[in-house]
């Protein structure tokens, strides 16, 4: 995957590829304003306040999720889940799926992508208290779906990242209340898989 790093000794708020009302009404402007520029934001001002000094100066996001603990790891999880997460959508379209190869592996570890997705789904809303839900693939090529509480990364436990989905309550309540299974359910029309499957051949 590619790295994050610092611009001159910080990290910098990334720069959403669509407009905050491009999502609706899957994620309404209003929680995209909220969640973007100012939770995402607090991470990543918290990321920065607590590089100097820290020994992980001028290294980037994903090593210093990789080695990093106490605060720093927390916020940097944070910083780096949010960039995945909110670079991964695309506006609402009706048939949405992926293709090539991608779509040829789900098929293979879950026998079709509705199956997936449901079992995606399931992770997501079965997932106690906050975190975020994972299609990852591990070291031999496999598909496999992780549910990580907080700020914990797939990165951590030596897989690669592809696709999330944030279960923390300000991801979505403004727009679904608790109804966090319709949340994760509708997500599927924005997804952008040209981006899932770039991450997925990289």
């Amino acid at each position: 995957m590619n790295k994050t790093k610092p611009v001159n000794g910080k990290f910098e708020l990334i720069r959403l590829p669509y407009g905050l009302g491009a999502l609706e009404p899957v994620i309404s402007a209003e929680t995209l304003r909220f969640h973007h520029g100012k939770h995402l934001l607090t991470y990543l001002n918290n990321v920065n306040a607590a590089l100097p000094g820290s020994g992980f100066e001028g290294m980037p996001l994903e090593e210093i999720v990789q080695k990093a603990d106490g605060a720093l790891l927390n916020n940097a999880g944070q910083l780096l889940n949010h960039n995945m997460y909110f670079m991964q959508f695309a506006p609402v379209q009706a048939d949405n799926f992926p293709n090539g190869p991608l779509a040829a592996a789900i098929d293979v570890e879950y026998g079709s992508f509705e199956n997936f997705k449901q079992a995606f789904v399931k992770a997501g809303a079965g997932l106690f208290g906050s975190g975020w839900v994972w299609l990852s693939v591990d070291p031999d090529g496999k598909l496999v779906i992780t549910q990580e509480s907080n700020a914990s990364n797939p990165l951590q436990h030596g897989l690669r990242p592809l696709l999330t989905m944030d279960v923390w309550e300000h991801a979505y309540y403004l727009d679904y209340q608790n109804r966090r299974p319709d949340h994760l359910s509708a997500m599927w029309q924005i997804i952008d898989w040209d981006i899932i499957e770039g991450r997925y051949n990289s």
